[in-house]
């Protein structure tokens, strides 16, 4: 398993955030990733990813 640094996985989630019309597959090839490691990128950068707690909105 390749190891990738931080700065190049937000780069990358960067780069797919930036070409709005672009499938997650066009950027994953454009950069010589697999598809599922720039999904799992894209969904820590959200707070989505395995170990993410999400916060939840507390009662009033």
């Amino acid at each position: 398993m390749k190891h990738y640094p931080a700065e190049f996985k937000a780069g990358a989630v960067a780069l797919d955030r930036s070409r709005p019309g672009a499938t997650v597959k066009s950027v994953a090839a454009d950069l010589g990733v697999n598809t599922e490691t720039l999904r799992n990128w894209i969904r820590a950068a959200d707070g989505r990813g395995p170990g993410a707690h999400p916060t939840q909105p507390t009662a009033a």
